[in-house]
């Protein structure tokens, strides 16, 4: 499959959707000075290209109560063990983001919780998962870098 080409134009589309992926087309063609036909028609591309993958919703998981973050390494009994371990995960609903990675861990999680208490609970549940040897366990103090726009900017300055 050939590479897409963006131009301007797809990058400014990009850039206000990062920043709010359900802004009006219209709001989009107004800023940007074209029709908002233009826009349907270059998002929809992107989509078929695969670019856009859908959308997402950001949640302010501290309004919620989910205010504890831990990241968990994961170390295997054997490799063979990977799938069925992240199936498992798959159904711990505050496991919100799982990585097969090489170094130290075989899996490499991020887990939600509400406090000490949920997260130890959470761990202790994990750590049960068979074909899992042993966990490491390393907390979140504060997310201080989120920022998908630089990256697609960066990207942007290499096309």
């Amino acid at each position: 499959m050939s590479q897409f080409k963006l131009d301007e134009i797809d990058h400014q589309i990009l850039d206000i959707l990062i920043d709010n992926t359900r802004v009006p087309f219209t709001d989009i063609s107004k800023r940007l000075l074209i029709s908002a036909g233009t826009v349907h028609v270059r998002v929809k591309k992107m989509e078929e290209a695969g670019i856009i993958k859908g959308s997402s919703l950001n949640l302010d998981y501290e309004k919620l109560g989910y205010t504890f973050i831990a990241y968990i390494g994961i170390f295997l009994e054997k490799n063979k063990a990977t799938q069925q371990v992240l199936n498992d995960l798959e159904n711990i609903p505050f496991v919100t983001v799982a990585h097969i990675t090489t170094g130290k861990f075989n899996i490499f999680c991020k887990l939600r919780a509400k406090d000490t208490k949920h997260a130890k609970d959470l761990i202790f549940m994990i750590d049960e998962i068979e074909g899992i040897s042993r966990t490491e366990t390393m907390i979140s103090l504060e997310e201080s870098i989120n920022d998908k726009k630089r990256l697609m900017h960066d990207i942007f300055n290499e096309l």
